[in-house]
């Protein structure tokens, strides 16, 4: 567990570093006075003993000099009583160790005593030599006295000398008392100096615990009760009640921004959360409210023997609604959708019934046989499903125009097909994709027997992705013929799968999955650069006659893309195919699904001399009119107006309309799917540049093609 270093325990260590830093200047300063003590009692040691030293010479000198005057005539006339009487008064001074009265030859004449024991003795002590040998007045100094002599004189004639001698243990003990004292002044100035420090340390304490209080009052327990609120609001907890002030400083301005920001994140939590559940434009629950909800339901049923059925509703073709009348009347029809599911639900789907929106044009209804609906969940599933699929098969008026759109529907149920969400909604998902296959408009049931069937669409993917590495794709080339002269100047590149067990895979199967997985986006490319180099060997083969061009297929999510210029300049650098061999083929609905972007593609292509057709023409209920907005070069009519152009008068004179309308564009025309020879002559008679069929020619290999060229 990690240690928490909180505010008032990071304050308590800034006090107890500022105690030891206070602590330690307190010892450094009490021993900075002991030694300053001891260098003053040093200091008045030598200059007391210097001053001491400089009096008593002084004084000694001037009693020694008027001794020996006074001396001069007793030991002149040799008067011992009157020596005596001098040398004793001198001796009875204080501090005087000796008196001594000696002869020119250093003899003793007179030490002050009344027996005179020492009388004709010799000096023979450390200092009687410089005694004796002094002319003048002389000092000497020993450890414990000091030596003074002076010569006794009678005119210019030396009669002998005194000595004093002055104790210097009195002096010594003198001092030592007068520094004792000094000593003594200066340890109680040391002691008040310790009070003083003592109080002052105190003071901190007290002012290092009031601050502690104070910052644990005024800052540390608001800030505490701060982040116990953010965590609540952290947790999800946002009407979490912030702690009040009436403080009119920094903190207390804090602590009302802050129960000001709660009562906005609060506010805004539910708005968020009002977004984050509901579908903006239907007001419906969206997906999240929805996935919440069933699985508290699921949690509530399970056990219980009850049933629960979702229905998943899509809107079939939907998208040519935005394509053709924009996206607010796409809007505007998922609007009225949502109004008439919504009330064919509160009718017939009992109360426990929710209905969501999980996005784009589909919708997911969730029942349950609560109220004892005869049959139990089945029966109101399936009828509910009819219901909607009769009240949602009717026209729909969008911007003055009705549209008619149906409604594919899958339902599956709890616990008969899944017992968890996520598998729940996945098999809703697939029962409604097979609605969808099964013709559109109607509904239908999950089964096992629709998971199979997915199950063969992942394979197939799976199968698709090393298919071209393995040798197993293909191209095949249909030709194209010019219908003035009969002259072959082209042939559309077929994709073909020979899978080794399945055997020939359908384009429409083999394509769509290849679309929806993502993997067209590595195969086209592939496919590109493939025809392209063959179409090179194709100019090889017939040297000087008409190149021929060659025309590929690509997807709309190629073109989404964003990347096809640079793809397809990379294809003519690498093979060597000039642009204006090249044709691309796009549908029209991929076209005019994005038609600003698709016009910037498209012109980029066309600047390198790329030729652009829009195949399928016709059907992508866009009308001529988009031939004007979008760069093409070519439309390729759709198979299914040339296969009745012989029997049907209205898809003659459609062909005749697109003919003639891309004709006064400068657009070539050309015709797919001609598989008679009436087809052909009513499409040259009505002047259809090119076409193409297995009355023309079938797709064949790409040696066998070169083989139809010699």
């Amino acid at each position: 567990m990690k240690l928490r270093f909180g505010l008032q325990a990071k304050f308590l260590a800034m006090m107890a570093v500022a105690m030891l830093v206070v602590l330690a200047l307190i010892v450094l300063l009490l021993n900075r006075q002991e030694r300053m003590q001891r260098e003053v009692v040093g200091v008045s040691r030598e200059a007391m003993s210097g001053m001491i030293a400089d009096n008593l010479k002084r004084h000694s000198e001037g009693m020694v000099s008027q001794l020996a005057e006074s001396l001069a005539n007793p030991l002149y006339y040799f008067d011992l009583d009157a020596v005596g009487v001098l040398s004793r008064a001198t001796l009875r001074n204080p501090g005087i160790s000796y008196v001594l009265v000696y002869d020119t030859d250093g003899n003793i004449v007179h030490d002050g005593s009344e027996e005179i024991p020492s009388y004709g003795k010799r000096m023979d002590d450390p200092m009687a030599f410089e005694v004796i040998a002094a002319r003048k007045l002389h000092t000497q100094s020993s450890d414990v006295v000091m030596d003074v002599s002076a010569p006794i004189m009678i005119g210019n004639e030396r009669l002998g000398g005194v000595r004093v001698g002055y104790d210097l243990k009195t002096v010594h003990q003198f001092q030592d008392q007068a520094l004792g004292n000094l000593r003594g002044r200066l340890d109680a100035l040391a002691q008040q100096h310790m009070i003083w420090i003592g109080l002052l340390a105190a003071g901190l304490l007290a002012l290092g615990a009031l601050m502690v209080y104070l910052i644990q009052r005024f800052l540390v327990q608001p800030i505490r009760q701060l982040a116990d609120a953010s965590m609540e609001i952290e947790a999800g907890h946002f009407d979490t009640s912030t702690p009040a002030s009436n403080r009119h400083d920094e903190v207390g301005d804090l602590m009302r921004a802050f129960g000001r920001m709660s009562q906005s994140l609060a506010r805004h939590d539910r708005d968020i959360r009002r977004m984050a559940y509901t579908d903006a434009l239907t007001g419906l629950a969206n997906r999240l409210a929805f996935r919440e909800t069933l699985d508290q339901r699921l949690l509530q049923l399970r056990g219980a023997g009850r049933q629960l059925g979702l229905l998943f509703a899509d809107i079939d073709d939907f998208k040519r609604v935005n394509d053709t009348l924009g996206h607010d009347a796409g809007d505007d029809v998922l609007l009225q959708f949502a109004n008439r599911i919504q009330e064919t639900v509160t009718r017939l789907g009992g109360e426990d019934a929710l209905l969501a929106r999980f996005g784009g044009d589909e919708f997911v209804i969730l029942v349950q046989d609560g109220d004892g609906h005869e049959g139990g969940v089945r029966a109101r599933a399936s009828h509910l499903a009819d219901v909607l699929v009769a009240e949602l098969g009717q026209p729909i008026v969008v911007h003055d125009r009705q549209v008619f759109l149906g409604t594919s529907i899958g339902v599956t149920l709890f616990p008969e097909d899944a017992s968890g969400a996520t598998s729940l909604m996945k098999n809703g998902d697939i029962a409604m994709y097979q609605a969808k296959v099964a013709g559109k408009n109607c509904y239908r049931f999950y089964s096992r027997a629709m998971d199979q069937a997915v199950e063969r669409r992942v394979h197939l993917e799976h199968e698709l992705r090393g298919a071209w590495d393995r040798g197993e794709l293909s191209l095949v080339y249909q030709p194209v013929y010019r219908l003035g002269d009969g002259a072959m100047v082209g042939a559309e590149a077929l994709l073909r799968w020979r899978h080794p067990e399945q055997g020939l895979v359908a384009p429409s199967v083999f394509i769509d999955v290849a679309e929806q997985s993502g993997l067209i986006e590595t195969l086209g490319p592939q496919v590109l650069r493939a025809a392209c180099q063959d179409a090179v060997r194709w100019q090889h083969a017939r040297p000087g006659a008409e190149p021929l061009f060659v025309s590929v297929n690509v997807s709309p999510r190629q073109l989404r893309t964003g990347d096809l210029p640079n793809v397809v300049a990379a294809c003519l650098h690498e093979t060597g195919l000039a642009a204006q061999r090249l044709h691309l083929e796009l549908t029209e609905t991929a076209v005019i699904g994005d038609e600003i972007h698709a016009s910037s593609m498209l012109a980029r292509l066309r600047s390198t001399g790329v030729k652009v057709w829009l195949d399928d023409f016709g059907t992508g209920f866009s009308g001529l009119s988009h031939l004007r907005r979008v760069p093409v070069d070519g439309v390729k009519i759709d198979r299914s107006f040339i296969a009745d152009v012989l029997r049907d008068p209205d898809d003659l004179a459609l062909t005749t309309a697109i003919i003639a309308m891309a004709h006064s564009l400068g657009i070539t025309v050309v015709a797919e799917g001609v598989e008679k020879e009436g087809q052909y002559a009513v499409l040259r008679e009505r002047g259809c540049d090119l076409a193409q069929g297995y009355w023309l020619g079938h797709p064949v290999g790409a040696e066998e093609f070169l083989t139809l060229l010699g």
